[in-house]
């Protein structure tokens, strides 16, 4: 398959994982912490990863780790413990839909960051995603007032450490193997990971049947929806642009959404116009 056709593919599986991992994340935090959660899944990925790649880390150039660390902190280790705190207090749903600001940050930081050049349709793009991202948080807000929005601003903090992540795998790692790249990630965050872990409580009710249940749901998130799809992720910014390889937010919002119906979650009428705003905005600045 060329790789044109190939980069479609991917994109559609990995907006099928990654709009799947919201609601993994709520189901996780019933028997969980945040700080459980983050750690767990980082860890299952990282011990699948180190199983399946670990010979591939002799590729990885002494003078390239840096850049394997610093993409594990922006494009893993902070963003898995933000959205977890931010989900006990806002919707899966929500959290999925302030995601997709993901390539409109791109382009922000690619610009002035990486020296990436700004287009008029693309500058109108920005402005109408904020529009829309703070009329789906003010509303939310007024509707929902026994959720705390300010925790929405967790999920934009994520979407900005996956912009800084994408465009320095593109700038920094682009000749290195996807799954190299992966391994190294989480190969870094193990340890500290299960530190956290060591010191969040989780052993003293790891016997509890709600915690147990909890756990195999952060086993599918770490393997299926960190693990493999962080492979697949960075082999399609490798194939195609950051912000093309980021335009999968435009696709996880919609899966989210359906599996938010099943969980009885629901967004206002202004809600959906402020989604939609959203994906117009991040539409408009991914547009060439």
């Amino acid at each position: 398959m060329e790789s044109k056709q190939l980069k479609w593919v991917y994109l559609m599986v990995l907006a099928l994982v990654w709009g799947s991992s919201f609601i993994l994340i709520k189901k996780g935090l019933i028997g969980l912490t945040a700080l459980q959660l983050g750690s767990l899944r980082i860890i299952f990925a990282a011990v699948f990863l180190l199983l399946i790649g670990f010979k591939s880390l002799s590729k990885i150039p002494a003078h390239k780790w840096k850049y394997i660390a610093l993409t594990s902190l922006f494009g893993t280790f902070i963003p898995a413990y933000l959205f977890a705190i931010a989900q006990t207090e806002i919707d899966s749903s929500v959290s999925s839909i302030l995601n997709s600001l993901t390539p409109l940050n791109t382009l922000i930081l690619g610009a002035l960051v990486f020296g990436l050049q700004f287009k008029r349709n693309q500058i109108f793009g920005i402005l109408i995603g904020l529009i829309g991202s703070a009329l789906l948080i003010l509303n939310g807000a007024i509707h929902h007032p026994e959720q705390n929005y300010y925790y929405a601003i967790l999920v934009l903090i994520a979407s900005i450490c996956y912009a800084i992540n994408v465009n320095l795998i593109k700038k920094y790692l682009h000749d290195l193997s996807p799954l190299s790249i992966t391994t190294g990630n989480f190969m870094v965050l193990f340890f500290p990971a299960s530190l956290i872990l060591f010191f969040s409580g989780f052993f003293e009710v790891v016997h509890d049947v709600k915690v147990q249940e909890a756990v195999l749901f952060i086993m599918v998130l770490g393997v299926v929806g960190t693990g493999i799809a962080n492979i697949l992720f960075f082999k399609l910014i490798q194939m195609s642009s950051p912000v093309f390889a980021t335009s999968v937010t435009y696709l996880i919002p919609v899966v989210a959404f359906c599996w938010g119906l099943l969980d009885n979650e629901m967004l206002t009428p202004v809600q959906f116009f402020g989604a939609f705003i959203v994906l117009i905005g991040v539409y408009l600045s991914a547009k060439k």
